[in-house]
Order: C-alpha cells, then sequence, then structure tokens
C-alpha cells in the first residue's frame, strides 16, 4: 500500500476524522458487550469429568471457588502429531493476566480431546503454567460443538460457529473457541455464552497492537490468517511450516 507524505496538519485533520470513527466503533463495542451479558442461559445437566495432570476433576471443580469460568478450548485431538499456532498464540495471551483474573472472580481452564499424557508432553514444553485438562474420556467437546466424530465429516454434518462449517473447517475433527461458564451458590452450573472463529479475536490482544501498526496484521500469505505469521513462541526461526489447518510442522520433529 503506497501512502501520501502530508503535513502535520493535514495528518491531524484526517487523524480526527478516523476519531470519529474508532468512537462510534467502541461505541458500538459497548452496546454489544451489553447484549451478550444479557443472553439467557442453559443450566448444564451432565456430570462432566476431566482428567487432569493430578487425577480426574469435574467441571465443578474446574471453577476452583470463584463463580465464573472461561474456557479455552484448545484444537488437540488424540494422537495430534503437531501444535496448533493459533490455540498456543491465544494461550500465550493469559500468562501475565492470570492473576488479575483469578482475583477478579473468574477462573481459566484449557480443555483438549487428547489424552492428559499427550497433553502434559505439550504443556511442560511450552512451561504454561495454566490448569489444561483432557476431555477424551467424555463427551464436552462434542457438546461445545468444537470436536467431531468421523462419521460426522465423512458426511458432510459438521455445523461449527452456530452454522453449516465453511469447507476448511469441514474436514476437520477438532476446532477451536471458546465457551464462558457460571456456577451460583447452590453450585448449579450455566453456560452462558461462546465464541468460535474470528468471534474469539477479542482475547487475541496482539491484534490490537499489530492493527496500529504501518503494515497492520500483515497476513500477506497462502493462509491470509494468523497461519501466515505466528509460530509457537518456542520455534521462531527454525524452518517450520504452517498448514492450513493451523498445524506447526518440523520436519522430522516428534509432538
Amino acid at each position: 500500500m503506497q501512502h501520501e507524505v502530508v503535513s502535520r496538519e493535514e495528518w491531524r485533520r484526517r487523524r480526527i476524522e478516523l476519531l470519529k470513527q474508532e468512537k462510534a466503533l467502541t461505541r458500538h463495542r459497548d452496546l454489544v458487550s451489553d447484549a451478550r451479558l444479557r443472553l439467557p442461559w442453559v443450566r448444564v445437566e451432565k456430570n462432566y469429568v476431566f482428567d487432569g495432570p493430578d487425577g480426574r476433576l469435574s467441571l465443578s471443580d474446574l471453577f476452583r471457588g470463584r463463580s465464573q469460568l472461561y474456557i479455552k478450548h484448545f484444537m488437540m485431538g488424540p494422537g495430534a502429531k503437531h501444535q496448533c499456532v493459533g490455540c498456543s498464540l491465544e494461550v500465550d495471551h493469559i500468562i501475565g493476566i492470570l492473576p488479575h483474573l483469578e482475583n477478579h472472580d473468574v477462573s481459566y481452564a484449557v480443555v483438549a480431546r487428547a489424552p492428559i499424557a499427550e497433553i502434559e508432553i505439550v504443556r511442560k514444553r511450552m512451561d504454561w503454567q495454566f490448569l489444561w485438562v483432557s476431555s477424551f474420556n467424555n463427551d464436552f467437546n462434542y457438546d461445545f460443538e468444537v470436536s467431531f466424530k468421523p462419521d460426522e465429516v465423512a458426511a458432510g454434518r459438521v455445523e461449527y460457529n452456530y452454522g453449516r462449517a465453511p469447507e476448511w473447517a469441514a474436514k476437520l475433527q477438532e476446532l477451536s473457541g471458546n465457551s464462558v461458564f457460571y456456577k451460583n451458590t447452590a453450585g448449579e452450573i450455566f453456560h452462558t455464552y461462546s465464541s468460535f472463529a474470528r468471534g474469539s479475536e477479542g482475547v487475541l490482544g496482539i491484534y490490537a497492537i499489530l492493527d496500529s501498526m504501518p503494515k497492520g496484521r500483515n497476513e500477506t500469505g497462502p493462509h491470509h490468517s494468523l497461519a501466515d505469521w505466528a509460530r509457537p513462541r518456542n520455534t521462531y526461526g527454525n524452518d517450520g511450516t504452517v498448514a492450513g489447518d493451523g498445524s506447526y510442522h518440523t520436519p522430522g520433529a516428534q509432538r
């Protein structure tokens, strides 16, 4: 993109015009946030039990004494050989803010369908300190529409983000997303919100910085997404590639 070079006065005039749009966007975002808070809730009736690094944990246990729970659905199925770069980038954002969330009545957990032993290999390698559990032995990922049975994929019956999955997603058994839950004083748990695909971009704070940079997101590669540039943070500088499903590949590397 070619840019004009103008006087400081002209730049200021145009910046003020853009500021009007930014303020309108902020006001609209506030309206959307208010509508999100007004969504009805769904009572969670199933007794989901997960495998954690130190034993079994119920969905209630994941709240760890708080009333609100944010779950990241990490795109990692049983036997996965490659790490999802988008999920990795997202959870990297959490490390610094986790104490702030926990002291504001919010617990955070990551869930993947891979067995806990496989999850622990990745968690320890990445030095991630948040709680990451496995839904390998329950229906949680299926019920919250981020995992799909082989027959669903083969028959083209995959629904994602509240509609028919786009072509790139319809061939996959594992996708990513985020879900939010509330637990009242009686111990009842409610599903209050979920988001998928670009609906989860708000968690990716790095985009707020990139969007203000001269090159913007600079996602000009074959995927036109973060898969063009993002890598697991311990692999930058390596000769790795990212496939269309967001999985990182290094020749000859083990998970």
